[in-house]
């Protein structure tokens, strides 16, 4: 699956703030995301955020 900055996607486990969506802010050998629920930005390797995204919404306009 494509993802590019701006995509919103579901994870399998939820933030430890109970959201599971985040926002995509960077593609590349990691991704780092933001959370929805709390705003906090992680970065994660490029196979465990491919392994841990669910389900991908289009970009949040």
């Amino acid at each position: 699956m494509d993802y590019s900055v701006g995509d919103l996607v579901i994870m399998k486990k939820p933030h430890p703030c109970g959201c599971a969506e985040f926002e995509v802010l960077r593609v590349g050998v990691d991704f780092k995301l933001r959370c929805a629920g709390c705003g906090r930005e992680v970065m994660l390797p490029r196979e465990k955020a491919l392994k841990s995204i669910k389900k991908k919404r289009e970009r949040a306009d």
